[in-house]
């Protein structure tokens, strides 16, 4: 195993990339609609060394673990319906604290409170230099710009100033741009390197399992299973699971160029499924960039695969076997560094398809989720209650830390 240095640094490093792929396709759609964003950067929320663009911070937090990135006006809940007057009054006076928005609007201090905030976290202000217990306009008006289209120019740069459409692709850009990544990487690696796969010509039969039972042996090539051509590994395990243990199947092979037949007695996995008892040969194969990109969108499909498989309890076991965790994920990223830059592109690849295809889930906070409550809003005319909103956010995120924790238990019971 990698020592425990480099499995920090290189796990460190390629959750920040995964998370920077992903934050970037949220980045990306808000710009492109002129939505405002604060901040871009790699890490968890804390102090962080910043540089400080024209209107968005780049950098680094104290915890350089994932990333964020932070969009004006994705506060849930109804907006606040005293915000234009708010926004008058900062206009008339042009600098402004709660002391006056409370006299000036018969608020108390903490709804004034909450209305500075807002419309500082939509870029209407910024602390006063002079005082900070005031604020100042960050935006100024356009000649003969009355209140209300002041207003309304300020929140059209804000995600809740944007229609649903352009709500839901910033929410989704995320996923999209985790799965492009993963294609594009696949394909490359694909096309110029190949791949090695799992071959019908056994590499090996497992004493006393079904196959030797029957004298299937090392290096003789399956052709049929059940009465059914087998063209490849994949489509031979799923035929064989299909079956219950103890179920009498004919299996065709090839022996030294002659076809074969044997009647085969399913013996009993580890996990209860039908067990055939043989271990595939590894062959090289090569392909072009079409096959490449066609491959490489099977493996989506693969993966997507996986994820369900998660929600049926019948195969939740089994899911986990082959799940990775925090730690898990560090390890084999630094397995992956020793054994060239290759492994690590495809692991990046790997992760990415599968942080794209998690995040899709209907699952509040995840974007899938996010998506669902903005639907639900546009079809219910309205926003959602905060509370609601909120939480059913803390249910899911009890829920993914829950699965996260067991993830990361059965790791360290795998690797320690």
């Amino acid at each position: 195993m990698a020592n425990a240095f480099n499995v920090l640094f290189w796990g460190i490093l390629t959750f920040s990339i995964l998370v920077v792929i992903h934050e970037m396709g949220h980045f990306a759609a808000a710009r492109l609609f002129k939505i405002r964003v604060h901040e871009f950067m790699v890490g968890l929320p804390g102090p962080a060394i910043r540089y400080h663009g024209k209107q968005t911070a780049y950098g680094i937090t104290a915890i350089p673990l994932g990333g964020y990135v932070k969009i004006a006006g994705m506060e849930p809940g109804p907006e606040d319906e005293l915000l234009p007057k708010a926004m008058k009054a900062v206009t008339d006076a042009d600098t402004i604290s709660a002391d006056t928005l409370v006299s000036e609007l018969g608020v108390d201090s903490d709804h004034a409170a909450a209305l500075l905030y807002t419309l500082t976290d939509w870029g209407a202000l910024k602390p006063s230099a002079d005082n900070t217990q005031e604020y100042d306009l960050a935006i100024q008006p356009e000649m003969d710009e009355d209140a209300d289209a002041f207003f309304s120019r300020v929140r059209r740069g804000t995600y809740r100033g944007v229609p649903a459409w352009k709500r839901i692709t910033v929410l989704s850009m995320g996923v999209i741009v985790n799965l492009l990544t993963a294609i594009l990487v696949f394909t490359v690696v694909l096309s110029t390197w190949g791949y090695f796969t799992q071959s019908l010509t056994l590499d090996a039969v497992l004493e006393g399992e079904a196959a030797a039972a029957a004298d299937i042996r090392a290096g003789d090539t399956l052709t049929t299973f059940a009465g059914e051509p087998v063209e490849d590994w994949m489509q031979l395990v799923p035929a064989i699971e299909s079956h219950d243990p103890g179920d009498t199947v004919v299996v065709g092979y090839e022996r030294d160029g002659q076809a074969n037949e044997a009647t085969v007695i399913l013996g009993e996995s580890e996990f209860g499924t039908a067990y055939l008892g043989v271990q595939a040969s590894i062959e090289h194969v090569e392909i072009g960039v079409f096959a490449a990109l066609g491959e490489s969108i099977r493996w989506t499909g693969l993966v997507f695969a996986a994820i369900v498989a998660f929600f049926n309890p019948q195969t939740f076991q089994q899911s986990m076997e082959g799940a990775r965790g925090v730690v898990g994920i560090s390890i084999e990223a630094a397995k992956a560094v020793e054994n060239g830059p290759l492994d690590y592109a495809w692991l990046i690849a790997l992760l990415s398809l599968s942080l794209g295809v998690m995040n899709i889930l209907p699952i509040p906070p995840l974007d899938g989720g996010k998506v669902v409550l903005e639907i639900i809003e546009k079809f219910r005319g309205r926003p959602l209650e905060r509370s609601f909103t909120i939480g059913v956010s803390l249910a899911g995120a009890l829920l993914l830390f829950s699965f996260i924790g067991y993830v990361m238990y059965a790791d360290f019971i795998r690797y320690f």
